[in-house]
């Protein structure tokens, strides 16, 4: 399957410290795939360089079999349509749920403003928000803000949508309901690479597991594999702690 969204040899380091080193991997279109492993493996790091927000030290990244650096494309355009959901939506808190998505539509897109409104909505529909268009982020519990923040990269049209442990700061009942909204876009075959503990949302809806550590790939494959035979002792190890 060719790869919508490709990296070669990325290396990203930040002063002595080598946050991702010499990861290979790439996404074809309507997979999903769950990149895991211990906190500071170099998951969100790598997530952060494949969505364009930080520029890899070494190494080639592909967006439909181009060269993104060597070919000097336009990065803003090229990020558009790369949907990024973070950890925290960090959602404006002057706008109400439909401002929040719209904004991107118009200012980045350049929708009209019905035109914007009309592909908010149908966004926030997607994620099951529709009712709480008009709140503000305020109003909202953290996991309604998440599905705010996953509307706002969908809206876009993206051909590919990087998660970076968006349940991370939730408890376990708003946790759900994000999961349950990222496990219907998987179904709709929206294009998914997803950093995660949530081994449960792997198994269920994940085309192939890759588990991170100390910056690197150890192993990668399906989650029958790692919920039954991992290879590596580290990955075993890994399972074990977080299965109990």
């Amino acid at each position: 399957m060719t790869s919508i969204l490709e990296c070669r040899g990325l290396t990203k380091v930040y002063g002595k410290v080598i946050a991702v080193n010499n990861v290979s991997l790439g996404i074809g279109r309507g997979e999903t795939k769950v990149i895991f492993g211990p906190s500071g493996s170099g998951k969100s790091t790598l997530l952060r360089c494949l969505g364009l927000l930080e520029k890899p030290t070494k190494g080639s990244i592909y967006f439909n079999g181009v060269d993104v650096y060597a070919s000097k494309q336009d990065l803003n355009k090229l990020r558009a349509r790369i949907g990024f959901v973070f950890q925290d939506p960090s959602l404006f808190r002057h706008l109400t749920a439909l401002g929040n998505v719209m904004l991107g539509l118009k200012h980045v897109l350049g929708l009209s403003d019905a035109e914007a409104r009309r592909k908010a909505y149908e966004a926030l529909k997607l994620v099951k928000m529709e009712d709480w268009a008009n709140y503000y982020p305020a109003q909202l519990s953290g996991g309604q803000q998440q599905r705010v923040g996953i509307a706002r990269a969908i809206s876009m049209d993206p051909e590919v949508v990087l998660f970076d442990e968006p349940t991370a700061a939730l408890d376990v009942e708003l946790k759900w309901e994000v999961i349950a909204v990222m496990r219907d876009l998987a179904e709709r075959g929206t294009t998914m690479l997803v950093a995660t503990h949530e081994l449960r949302f792997a198994r269920e809806v994940a085309d192939e597991m890759i588990f991170m550590d100390q910056g690197q790939i150890i192993e990668a494959g399906s989650p029958d594999h790692f919920f039954t035979s991992p290879n590596t002792e580290r990955a075993r190890k890994f399972m074990a702690k977080i299965l109990g």
